[in-house]
């Protein structure tokens, strides 16, 4: 028989495997969903494609799962979770799809890594988290938060050689050629304001899902909510704004293996696994696991498309892996210490 301690350790552990799983998931969305924009489909059909298979995956586990568990909603529990949906779904997929077009799948990585510092940020601000600076814990979470914002700041600004070799093929000329002429142009600039708008109101809806599974009862039924409402939202946002008939159309390629990806692996499981680590850890525990979708997409980009990795992503990947240890060790100091809210900032 398992002692019960090992129980109770193993029970603790869940939500460290569930954010890394979520973070492998997520390098995987970064890189399907570059793919996918850059054989030519349209970034908001792209998003009310994904967001509608995510509704249809997770719409029969709610039903037979959660209906006779969850009381009746309100008109002002819906509202809340329409207008949340919105701004931290829908909004931010579509920024955050138009910045990966004009940029690449690793800077997209390396921005989400203000995540962390824009979530502890908006989580003091709404009183959702607190920081104890006359305690070590709370000393150790603010230099974690900077650390890692130091982090963020070198892989964007300081390039440095390259610490492996790539050698071109005839084939891959023209793709590497492209990718250069993109990233001397003022569209590479817009591509990064525009991801970094999408990591704020991402964060944004990071801080609000603690409240909305208190009103709504369900992380899973919360989760097909907000999928149904930003599919809705999203499918209203691409017929305004892409009326080409052919743009819609999906065939069995690239397109429709991302937009299955990023609707059932990304929206459909990520987001229900999110919901209930915010649930069990707070919103800021979760953002601090952003960083490692830097590193894994970088690896897997190496890996298959002999991407060239350089050192200012090297230094910048390990502050972000300091920074990340720091705030998870003062998190875990203050589960076992009373809270003393003379101390709270």
């Amino acid at each position: 028989m398992v002692p019960f301690c090992s129980l109770e350790a193993l029970e603790r552990k869940k939500p460290y495997v569930a954010m890394l799983f979520v973070q492998c998931i997520y390098a995987g969305m970064t890189l399907f969903s570059k793919v996918a924009l850059d054989v030519g489909m349209n970034q908001y059909v792209f998003v009310a494609y994904r967001q509608a298979t995510a509704t249809i995956f997770l719409a029969p586990f709610a039903y037979f799962l959660e209906r006779k568990k969850v009381p009746q909603l309100s008109f002002t529990v819906l509202l809340k979770i329409f207008f949340v949906s919105f701004f931290g779904i829908t909004s931010s997929l579509n920024i955050y799809c138009i910045g990966l077009k004009y940029t690449s799948a690793t800077l997209a990585s390396a921005t989400t890594n203000s995540v962390p510092v824009m979530t502890f940020l908006l989580a003091l601000l709404f009183r959702v988290e607190s920081v104890h600076i006359r305690s070590l814990r709370g000393l150790a979470k603010v230099i974690g938060v900077m650390v890692c914002m130091g982090g963020a700041l070198i892989i964007a600004l300081y390039k440095g050689p390259p610490l492996n070799q790539h050698h071109l093929t005839l084939g891959e000329t023209h793709t590497v050629a492209s990718h250069i002429d993109v990233a001397s142009g003022r569209d590479w600039i817009k591509g990064t304001f525009l991801l970094l708008a999408a990591n704020a109101t991402w964060s944004l809806w990071l801080v609000l899902q603690g409240p909305l599974v208190m009103s709504c009862g369900s992380n899973l039924l919360l989760t097909t909510l907000q999928c149904l409402f930003s599919s809705l939202q999203s499918a209203l946002v691409a017929l305004a704004l892409e009326r080409s008939p052919n743009s819609w159309k999906l065939g069995w390629d690239l397109k429709l293996i991302s937009v299955a990806y990023c609707g059932i692996v990304v929206t459909g499981i990520s987001f229900w696994l999110q919901v209930w680590c915010i649930e069990k850890k707070g919103p800021v525990f979760m953002a601090m696991f952003t960083p490692l979708a830097l590193l894994i997409t970088a690896i897997f980009s190496t890996i298959v498309w002999s991407q060239l990795i350089y050192l200012g992503s090297v230094l910048g990947g390990a502050l972000l892996i300091i920074g990340l240890y720091f705030v998870l060790w003062g998190k875990s100091k203050e589960e076992k210490v009373p809270v003393d809210f003379n101390e709270t900032v």
